[in-house]
């Protein structure tokens, strides 16, 4: 059946009908049967001012924003946007914060509590499958706050495998944050960033190219501990051979379950050593990728690093004392026929200066080897 819209108006007083917030159980309002908070939305972050525009926008008789809800086709729904705004009207009518120093019990005129409880909310109801749903969720994030790509992919896979993982993931000091992944990912979890870095560290382990191709595969799982011993093996590895109260800047945000799946099987890496080589490194002024310092280091290919590079006056200063002649074939060339590299190699020493630059061909330069 295609996917159908549809227009509904529902008061305030019956959107907080039974509303009840059990934190990690999730959230519910409009007598039980609207959940607030389903897997793809955000933690409430409104503040006070936020919180108050909301209150104070009903108050007035003024348009609030168009509310959008998924049905489940079993008699409930789930909200897609408005999560916040929701929250917002259900703890002003619960008595959870004030408005203008007072709480709604204490309005007592019936005129002023009914600017509020009779106050009709426009929302729109989706009806269709989950592929459905996920294109309407994108279309509607094009012109408000966007959900990212894993808030998209967690929409479309609910379920217990992804109620487990973001216990584990997805939460402000979750297991992953206390573990060490704090030190080594970028984002934070409530953004749902941790849970797709590990997603994508498991899913270049087992050869799977897509995140969805793996949650769609382990949706129906009781739970998500293949997923987090695995993360759990990644930073174990990583904060065991490298100092990360040390080295935390040029650790964090890198591939670390690409490193772990090619190098965790190495007994010769030595933490004490590898902190050498690091500190040496980072004291080289050649080097313009700190980035690259642990990546180098594991693989030996100096394309991490970033080295310098001859600037266009000593090129050009260069290709003026060699006459155009290449000192490897004896030919003549055209300067932009011509590459700048160094006489003696960075890897053993060399700097990138004038006084260690030759022009090379092409050909010349790119068959030559360190010497």
């Amino acid at each position: 059946m295609a996917m159908t819209i549809k227009e509904i108006k529902v008061k305030c007083k019956d959107l907080a009908l039974g509303y009840e917030d059990n934190e990690e159980e999730g959230v519910v309002a409009f007598g039980g049967k609207l959940d607030v908070r389903p897997p793809y939305q955000r933690e409430f972050i409104y503040g006070d001012k936020e919180r108050d525009a909301v209150i104070h926008t009903i108050y007035n008789n003024w348009p609030l924003n168009v509310m959008y809800w998924a049905d489940n086709s079993d008699g409930t729904f789930e909200i897609i946007d408005g999560q916040q705004r929701t929250i917002s009207i259900c703890q002003y009518i619960n008595g959870d914060f004030p408005y203008e120093f007072k709480f709604f019990e204490n309005v007592k005129d019936p005129k002023e509590r009914a600017k509020v409880e009779d106050y009709e909310l426009t929302i729109y109801i989706c009806s269709g499958t989950n592929d459905e749903k996920l294109k309407w969720f994108e279309t509607i994030n094009i012109a408000g706050k966007q959900l990212n790509p894993q808030e998209l992919l967690n929409a479309t896979f609910p379920g217990p495998f992804l109620t487990d993982a973001k216990k584990r993931f997805s939460k402000n000091n979750c297991p992953a944050y206390r573990i060490g992944g704090k030190h080594l990912l970028t984002g934070t979890p409530i953004r749902q960033d941790y849970l797709r870095t590990a997603l994508k560290w498991i899913c270049a382990a087992q050869g799977i190219s897509q995140i969805k191709e793996y949650m769609g595969k382990h949706q129906g799982d009781a739970d998500a501990l293949e997923l987090y011993n695995y993360f759990q093996n990644v930073v174990t590895w990583a904060l065991g051979k490298f100092n990360i109260t040390k080295r935390k800047s040029i650790m964090q945000g890198l591939d670390w379950g690409t490193l772990y799946e090619k190098y965790h099987a190495d007994k010769s890496l030595d933490k004490a050593d590898l902190d050498k080589k690091i500190s040496v490194l980072l004291k080289d002024s050649e080097v313009t990728s700190r980035k690259g310092i642990i990546p180098y280091i594991l693989s030996g290919d100096e394309r991490y690093l970033g080295l310098r590079t001859f600037g266009e006056d000593i090129r050009e200063a260069v290709y003026e004392e060699q006459n155009g002649i290449c000192p490897i074939c004896g030919e003549h060339f055209d300067i932009c026929e011509m590459e700048a590299d160094h006489i003696i190699p960075w890897s053993k020493g060399g700097k990138t200066i004038k006084d260690n630059c030759q022009m090379l061909c092409l050909h010349c330069n790119r068959t030559k080897s360190n010497k």
